[in-house]
């Protein structure tokens, strides 16, 4: 493949996308908007961040990178909030679990000394880290809102025997970050044999040695591992309690499925 992909080409895989579109038709799922809307965004968004991120990389500004990087974090809880509907006040937990699972990844491997601090490198990895994050938060708090409407009346009955909002929702929370958290553990689990990462293989094509390509793409696996743990877990914590009264009381959850 050639170092310089033309507009055509890039057009030419637009074919795939009319499948991904035609499967929802097919099966009724009405995600056609929302495909649209995505090949339409990834495209303008893709375009713009690229000349943004050239810019940042000659300005070589830590301040600029910092506020980037806060721009995807509120970006990103608002995407996420879309695909939570269901969750009361969702875009607070989302914002906080977004902006907590950056800093402290970022701030962890600063610490660690695993990456300079230099904005070569801080935009890429707190990119990826802000990405999965968001869709983890996302994925956990869907699940959330599903688990408690269709669990309403076991919830209510350990709440009528004396448990507390936290006890009764327990077992509903687990569930979340386990929906969270396991898209990422899986694709890190076959890694290598299901799975090619796109650093390493970036890495090999431009020449890279394997064994440099491979660590690094160790680092961010094992990076993301740790953002989408905190993202999910925060975000499920803080938003089960918009489920529930001061009191103890479970408030009238949506129906499973809607949105």
């Amino acid at each position: 493949m050639s170092a310089q992909v033309t507009l055509g080409e890039v057009a030419a895989t637009l074919a795939l996308v009319a499948i991904a579109a035609a499967v929802s038709l097919w099966r009724r799922a009405e995600l056609e908007r929302d495909i649209g809307l995505a090949v339409l965004r990834s495209f303008l968004q893709l375009t713009a961040v690229g000349y943004v991120i050239q810019a940042i990389f000659e300005a070589d500004d830590l301040w600029l990178v910092a506020a980037l990087l806060a721009g995807m974090v509120l970006f990103g809880a608002f995407t996420a909030r879309s695909r939570a509907r269901a969750v009361p006040r969702a875009f607070g937990p989302l914002l906080l679990a977004l902006g907590a699972a950056a800093a402290i990844t970022l701030g962890l491997v600063l610490a660690l000394g695993v990456f300079e601090a230099e904005p070569r490198f801080l935009v890429p990895v707190g990119g990826m880290v802000i990405g999965n994050a968001m869709t983890a938060a996302a994925v956990a708090l869907d699940r959330l809102a599903d688990e408690v409407a269709a669990s309403r009346r076991q919830i209510e009955a350990t709440l009528a025997l004396g448990a507390t909002a936290r006890q009764a929702a327990a077992g509903i929370v687990t569930r979340s970050l386990r929906s969270g958290m396991i898209p990422l553990v899986d694709s890190t689990k076959t890694t290598g044999v299901v799975f090619f990462p796109g650093t390493m293989v970036g890495m090999l094509v431009a020449g890279a040695d394997p064994v440099d390509a491979v660590r690094l793409q160790l680092i961010l696996l094992w990076s993301l591992l740790g953002s989408v743990a905190l993202s999910s877990v925060i975000a499920v914590s803080l938003a089960q309690r918009r489920f529930f009264t001061p009191a103890h009381q479970l408030i009238e959850p949506a129906e499973p499925g809607a949105r």
